[in-house]
């Protein structure tokens, strides 16, 4: 299953940022190949505060609510900037990442993927990273954790570099 939605096309940042809206449509275009017309689709849904707050703080989730410009673009850190979409896409995103979790626990599918931005395994529990707001990663695993019970979960990691903030979130969580 793919979750996707044109919202992600709307958090923008500025020209030449390497995390851009270009991202996802690049990965639209390959999966327009007829090798994946049989992949089902959805929308990604909504997210939900309670679902974020697994792992981040309210006072950091309250902050990129509330810096979350009508117009331009805003830096809310040195690598990772907000604009009008930002809120929505972020929320989406999140939704994705625990609905890609709801549909293969309730064994509808075997596997799922949430094409979203922004990216999400950089943000640790109070502070953004590497342009991502939320950890979309560890939210999913703690939602797994805590709606279906499982006492370990599995994080893969195919960036190019380290998700330092699902470290974080989850030593945290450890100690």
């Amino acid at each position: 299953m793919l979750l996707h939605h044109q919202a992600f096309l709307n958090h923008l940042t500025p020209l030449g940022h390497p995390e851009r809206p270009d991202r996802l449509r690049a990965i639209d275009r390959m999966l327009e190949n007829e090798r994946f017309f049989m992949l089902d689709r959805d929308i990604a849904p909504f997210g939900t505060f309670q679902d974020i707050a697994r792992v981040h703080s309210s006072d950091y989730i309250n902050s990129i609510h509330n810096m979350n410009p009508e117009e331009g673009l805003v830096d809310f850190a040195p690598d990772t900037n907000l604009s009008p979409g930002s809120w929505e896409s972020a929320m989406r995103a999140v939704g994705g990442s625990t609905r890609c979790v709801d549909e293969v626990m309730s064994k509808r599918v075997s596997n799922a993927f949430a094409a979203c931005r922004p990216p999400g395994h950089h943000a640790e529990t109070a502070v953004t990273s590497g342009f991502c707001l939320f950890n979309n990663a560890a939210i999913a695993a703690r939602y797994a954790q805590d709606v279906y019970g499982l006492e370990r979960v599995a994080i893969m990691d195919f960036d190019v570099h380290h998700g330092n903030g699902t470290q974080e979130i989850f030593w945290l969580i450890l100690r």
